[in-house]
């Protein structure tokens, strides 16, 4: 995938976090047991937390929102490269939910990843390095979320 400047790489991103929150949201909907709509509504949240990032990058100088972002390192556990893709079916389980998000997570990074290696100019690989960080991050919580149900459960 080519983009011409910036608001491009920016525009692509935002669509892509608007409809992770989307998907998420509609799940919520589907959910009759109000522990899972809530969780999920809670994924879509962290989603639109990404988008109004990326928007808030768009609004301003790229470059000044962009420096003034703190990057840190993120552990990857890689706990999602041992877990299978499962696909959302209302009244599943928290322990699926979780591997859902886990997974949905790990593809986004992906594509971050990837689109990072291919991006040209220093400011469309910075926000790629800031998707990447935003993602790692909710992917580590999810992740750990799903370590200590299992600790629970006895696994």
């Amino acid at each position: 995938m080519e983009f011409k400047d910036l608001n491009e790489v920016i525009d692509f991103a935002i669509e892509k976090e608007v409809e992770a929150a989307d998907f998420y949201r509609d799940a919520a909907k589907q959910e009759s047991f109000s522990g899972a709509a809530q969780m999920l509504e809670e994924f879509a949240k962290e989603e639109d937390k990404h988008a109004k990032l990326l928007q808030n990058v768009k609004n301003s100088t790229a470059d000044q929102s962009i420096s003034s972002y703190k990057f840190k390192w993120i552990p990857d556990m890689k706990r999602s490269d041992y877990m299978s893709d499962v696909d959302y079916t209302p009244g599943m389980g928290y322990r699926d939910l979780l591997l859902l998000a886990i997974k949905r997570e790990e593809k986004a990074l992906k594509l971050y990843q990837g689109m990072r290696e291919k991006a040209e100019g220093e400011d469309a690989v910075k926000v790629f390095n800031i998707l990447c960080q935003e993602e790692a991050n909710h992917k580590l919580k999810l992740e750990s979320m799903y370590d200590d149900y299992m600790a629970e459960m006895g696994d």
